[in-house]
């Protein structure tokens, strides 16, 4: 069962949802809202498949923009949960002659009963309907959070019998005057952030730096030179026979041209010296 507490709707990506498949009359999303022409003698509107359920949820949302009465004598924008028999409905009804929310249970698209309420753009901005079992609830909102009960209504029989055939119909329409739209937003929820796509150039530099060991070995008799080159470590290393005069020095991020030096004494006993020291 689709309840209409689950239809969340931001309209920020720019595109009609799948959610919103059957939206008529040239109705578009733009400008993260859901936009509703409202020309003369056009019915425009921003529609679901009849793939929901009002009965034990809820659904609210917030009436950006309403239409100007302009010269018509029938301008409305309208949020109706519609059931699946033509003309049957609950919902709002904002009146741009006459300056009244109409909050209405329609049987052949009329309600006598109907309660109207001078509109105000402020404590009126939000709106909301739900169903608890027993009631249908008008609820308006200065902000989406703090709610102030308009109207309740024993729940018709319709609602419980119209289990996932119901469709949420965003419209608008009139019957002469200029063009304009009625614009709504934020179904089901507070949270407004936006989609944003762009390009754009940047540079990322990583700087390493290995500083490896160096090793210089020298061995033999006689004297040897040996150039090293090291960066930061060095390690000098030196063997052989007689006395050893040695001087290294490692030179940071340079070249190293101190010699590694030899030197021969006088044979002690027990040394053995061959040719051609002989």
């Amino acid at each position: 069962m689709a309840l209409l507490t689950t239809l969340v709707d931001t309209f920020n990506d720019g595109v009609i949802g799948a959610n919103w498949g059957n939206s008529y009359g040239g109705a578009t999303e733009t400008g993260g809202q859901a936009r509703v022409p409202c020309a003369a003698g056009v019915y425009a509107g921003y529609q679901t498949g009849r793939a929901w359920t009002l009965a034990g949820a809820s659904i609210y949302l917030k009436l950006v923009t309403r239409p100007a009465a302009s010269t018509g004598t029938d301008v409305s924008a309208n949020f109706l949960i519609t059931s699946a028999v033509e003309g049957t409905s609950i919902g709002f009804k904002y009146n741009a002659v006459t300056s009244k929310l109409r909050l209405q249970s329609n049987v052949d698209y009329y309600d006598a009963a109907a309660v109207e309420l001078t509109y105000s753009a402020t404590d009126h901005l939000w709106l909301r309907l739900r169903e608890d079992g027993t009631n249908v609830y008008w609820d308006t909102s200065t902000n989406g959070s703090t709610w102030t009960n308009r109207r309740t209504l024993a729940t018709p029989a319709w609602i419980t019998a119209a289990v996932d055939t119901c469709a949420v119909d965003l419209y608008a329409y009139r019957d002469a005057g200029t063009t304009d739209h009625a614009a709504y937003d934020n179904v089901n929820t507070l949270a407004d952030g936006a989609v944003v796509t762009a390009t754009g150039t940047g540079t990322m530099t990583t700087t390493a730096t290995a500083t490896p060991g160096r090793a210089a070995t020298g061995t033999g008799a006689g004297s040897a030179d040996t150039d090293v080159t090291a960066n930061s470590s060095a390690i000098y290393h030196a063997t052989g026979a007689g006395s050893l005069d040695t001087d290294a020095t490692a030179t940071a991020g340079g070249t190293d041209r101190n010699d590694i030096d030899f030197q021969l004494g006088r044979p002690h006993s027990g040394w053995v010296v061959s040719a051609p020291w002989r």
